[in-house]
């Protein structure tokens, strides 16, 4: 059964991505449906219904997960609505939003990422944010810029240490 999941991984991640819009959440799917598979005793393969029961694993997964997704979705709505909107914490209003620091300083730390980012070589710049910023994995940041993904790694770590130098430098 271990096999046909390594046959079958990039085919299931494909259709998690498709299902669930999300890359992430498909690779943490397949990682659970591989948890899954090498708890099975035996070769469920080699009875002839192992594709079969493979996919059937892998859309339970994903249907748990939806499911507990939307209870949980509904649970905090509920909690929401009966709080009036905003909860009480410690006898404080609690909002949904972060504090006006949280905003400046976000902004703030914003400026200064992009403002390293114009200091430092394109390659490495446009790595960073297809990366970083667009959610791009390393190696679709690989092929967008028609690079070895052990460039894209170094991109990426040369950028990140010029912005942690600087963030530190503005602290």
């Amino acid at each position: 059964m271990l096999a046909l999941y390594e046959e079958k991984r990039l085919s299931l991640v494909r259709l998690f991505t498709a299902r669930l819009r999300s890359r992430v959440e498909a690779e943490d799917l397949v990682q659970e449906l591989y948890f899954k598979v090498t708890a099975i005793e035996g070769d469920a393969a080699s009875a002839g219904g192992g594709a079969a029961l493979l996919y059937r694993m892998a859309e339970n997964l994903m249907l748990d997960r939806l499911r507990s997704a939307q209870r949980g979705q509904a649970r905090d709505e509920h909690w929401r609505r009966a709080q009036g909107g905003e909860g009480l914490v410690d006898g404080d209003q609690a909002a949904d939003a972060p504090s006006a620091e949280a905003v400046v300083e976000s902004r703030q730390r914003l400026a200064i990422v992009l403002s390293v980012l114009e200091e430092l070589s394109p390659p490495v710049a446009r790595a960073f944010r297809l990366h970083k910023l667009e959610g791009l994995s390393h190696s679709e940041t690989a092929t967008a810029m028609g690079v070895s993904r052990s460039s894209v790694e170094k991109y990426v770590s040369s950028a990140l240490k010029a912005v942690a130098r600087r963030l530190h430098e503005e602290s």
